[in-house]
Formats: C-alpha cells, sequence, structure tokens
C-alpha cells in the first residue's frame, strides 16, 4: 500500500490509499477520486514523506523524549498519540455519525451531478419534494445555501452506486 496527501480544487487536504502509484493514476484517470469534505473531482497530489515499512523482527526506532513533569498537573498534561487510533470516545463518536449517514442515506435519493438543478427544483415546488443526495462544486453549493436552498455536506465519503463493483 502507498499513502499520499491528496488536495481537491478547493483546498481541502485529505490522505488517499492506494495499492502503488500505478494504481493512482488509474483512478485519477479515469475520475475515480473525490474530495471527501466537498465532492470536487479536481484531485491533486501534495508533497508526501515515505513511510517505508519496518521488517516485522525489527522494534520501533522511534524515541519519545521524557515529559519533563515538573510542576505540571494532570490537567496540563498532553496526550501523545503516533495517530493509529482515534481516542476510544471520538472512533465511537465517529461510528455513530457514520451509522447514522447511512440510516438517512438509504432514505434519500441519488441524483448525481444533476443535485443543484434537483435542489432548486425542490426547493421552488417544481417537482415532488424528497431527500436527494449528489454532487456539486463548493461554489455551486454556496450558491444554493445563498438562495435558500438547505444543503449539507456529507461528513463521511459516498460511494456513487455507478462507481460500485
Amino acid at each position: 500500500m502507498i499513502s499520499f496527501n491528496l488536495c481537491c480544487g478547493a483546498g481541502h487536504e485529505f490522505e488517499g490509499w492506494f495499492g502503488s502509484s500505478a494504481d493512482y493514476s488509474a483512478q485519477i484517470e479515469n475520475g475515480l477520486l473525490i474530495c471527501p469534505v466537498c465532492g470536487d473531482d479536481v484531485i491533486r497530489k501534495l508533497l508526501t514523506a515515505p513511510n517505508i515499512g519496518r521488517k516485522g523482527n525489527q522494534g520501533s526506532n522511534t524515541a519519545i523524549p521524557p515529559v519533563q513533569s515538573e510542576g505540571l498537573t494532570n490537567s496540563d498534561a498532553t496526550i501523545v498519540s503516533n495517530g493509529d487510533a482515534l481516542p476510544p470516545a471520538i472512533a465511537a463518536m465517529a461510528e455513530k455519525i457514520a451509522e447514522k449517514q447511512k440510516e438517512l442515506l438509504k432514505d434519500s435519493h441519488w441524483v448525481g451531478r444533476k443535485f443543484a438543478e434537483e435542489a432548486r427544483a425542490i426547493h421552488y415546488n417544481e417537482t415532488s419534494p424528497r431527500q436527494i443526495h449528489g454532487e456539486t462544486s463548493p461554489q455551486e453549493a454556496q450558491a444554493l445555501a445563498e438562495e435558500g436552498v438547505a444543503v449539507s455536506p456529507l461528513l463521511f465519503p459516498y460511494i456513487p452506486p455507478e462507481v460500485k463493483n
């Protein structure tokens, strides 16, 4: 696996994991990468530091210097994490939010790139009201909000039906 730091056209930075550099290139060429924050499909690689795995029989060579704790109380302490896992409370909350998003999407209709058009039609009573989700640019989402159309980004990435295997 290879990890790349990525950025969308709106400046949202996120991490992507791929089987190889060629897999990344193929996904970019086929338009399969989208920003998990805004859904933008204009994605580019940022500078990424290599992360080379150790052999299974090698220990960690990352040393964390001892903390000077003299005069500090527990409330002054900082939690140091290697980034491998979220604190349990945050992980549980994220899981609940993801489950709720999945539940809400069951009753929502996928409209793809016609999201802005469909949202306006519903807002202006040109079509029957229903819950929808789809793709739009950050600029179009802003325009919808300015028109009074209620829009909200999905908090977790969504794989459109036409992209699923």
